[in-house]
């Protein structure tokens, strides 16, 4: 077997890969900062926003809306509305906000703003008219919603946030780089045979993994266009599209400079991503197997799994500790629910199109009422930060990779003390 080669093989092309870089993102940041003088231009400014997120929240004796927003151009907002405010949820809204003082890093990020809405209509789009049929085979409005989260990448409620959270499953109900690679799999086996059968016939001459990687490549370019691009799913299909460009030239595919080539060039091209955590947490889920590929590649499938799904949970806890906080007892079973996951995805979009999509629906609700009892484990930043550096260790030591899984057991066992002692 021919051994695949690296990315990069001198300290200059990889300067030319930066310096490239480095000069779109230049051209990116120029863009978007021409676009943000634009905006601030007047003391306020008119804009056109889908609402994403709605929920209620109360401050000393005062008891308000929080809505969450996004532009048409792509800008993320928050701001505030009266109690009495009907459901917007997806709604369309013309609005009038005040962003005067508003800074070029907050644009880039999300911010807050006064606003006053001008008027509202119904978003009837494809995406919501697919959003009411999903909701349409499920009786309870909460099994509705985390289908349409699996589907649609639709924000689920805080309630159901938290309950997953809580049960370490996060990663499965919001949809990301997980769903796609399951979807891309799927539609590669099944356009497989038939693709077969008609090159046989008509094009004996075709290269097939070429042809069915563009077939596949489109359809899920249309997907994540379709979902609104949300900042997970634009990195899984990058390094979909990265890898199969590395592999059809025999460069080396599970490795970091994979990763970081993805990471750089979506940065560069897409700034924003910079301050979406959605996207760090999706590119650290990556990184970790690709350690875990890199130092045990010689296993057999089997294990190559079961050792995926265990230490990458592990690797990741200390992570999620740090920014989420949520724990619960029935936390570690989440490593078999990822695996169960696999099947049950395609499985429950099939079974939506047959008229069964609420067979899981006990079992979900189930799940939701272990989600309920969780507590908050603190983790130091200073053990989030011994936590990264032993990461970035493992790229270059095998022996760093035993310090880490030990390092992260241990944070596994102080979270599991924690809520048994709560």
């Amino acid at each position: 077997m021919i051994e695949r080669v690296s990315l990069f093989n001198s300290w200059r092309d990889f300067s030319f890969f930066l310096f490239a870089s480095l000069f779109i993102l230049s051209l990116s940041l120029l863009f978007e900062y021409q676009n943000y003088k634009e905006f601030v231009r007047f003391d306020s400014a008119l804009v056109e926003a889908t609402v994403l997120k709605q929920y209620e929240k109360q401050k000393g004796k005062r008891v308000y809306q929080v809505l969450k927003l996004k532009s048409s151009e792509g800008i993320t907002f928050y701001t505030t509305a009266k109690k009495s405010l009907p459901d917007m949820k997806n709604s369309r809204l013309k609005m009038e906000i005040w962003a005067k003082e508003l800074t070029f890093f907050s644009y880039l990020n999300s911010f807050y703003a006064f606003s006053k809405i001008l008027s509202t209509e119904e978003n009837n789009t494809t995406k919501e008219r697919v959003n009411t049929l999903i909701a349409s085979a499920h009786e309870d409005v909460l099994m509705g919603n985390i289908y349409q989260a699996l589907y649609t990448a639709e924000e689920v409620d805080q309630k159901t946030q938290t309950a997953f959270s809580n049960l370490g499953v996060s990663h499965i109900v919001a949809i990301s780089g997980f769903h796609l690679s399951i979807l891309s799999a799927l539609l590669y086996f099944l356009l497989k045979p038939l693709y077969g059968l008609a090159q046989g016939r008509f094009f004996p001459y075709r290269n097939s993994k070429l042809d069915i990687f563009i077939v596949v490549a489109i359809v899920l370019f249309a997907y994540t266009l379709f979902l609104d691009a949300p900042p997970s799913l634009v990195r899984s299909f990058a390094m979909f599209l990265v890898g199969f460009f590395l592999y059809d030239r025999g460069i080396k595919i599970i490795s970091m400079q994979t990763l970081f080539v993805t990471i750089i060039l979506l940065l560069a091209f897409f700034p924003r991503l910079a301050f979406s955590l959605g996207f760090w947490l999706s590119a650290g889920g990556v990184f970790y197997i690709f350690l875990f590929l890199i130092h045990f590649k010689n296993l057999n499938i089997f294990w190559q799994m079961v050792g995926v799904s265990v230490l990458v949970y592990l690797y990741m806890l200390p992570v999620a500790l740090y920014i989420f906080q949520n724990f619960s007892i029935y936390h570690p079973f989440s490593i078999i629910l990822s695996m169960l996951f696999t099947p049950f995805y395609p499985l429950s979009i099939l079974a939506h199109f047959i008229g069964f999509g609420d067979f899981c629906d006990p079992f979900l609700l189930w799940l939701m009422a272990l989600g309920e009892d969780g507590a908050k484990v603190e983790l130091h930043l200073w053990l989030f930060l011994l936590h990264a550096a032993l990461s970035f260790a493992t790229i270059y030591s095998k022996k760093a990779m035993w310090g880490l899984t030990l390092f992260s057991t241990l944070i596994f066992i102080y979270a599991m003390y924690q809520v048994a002692e709560f």
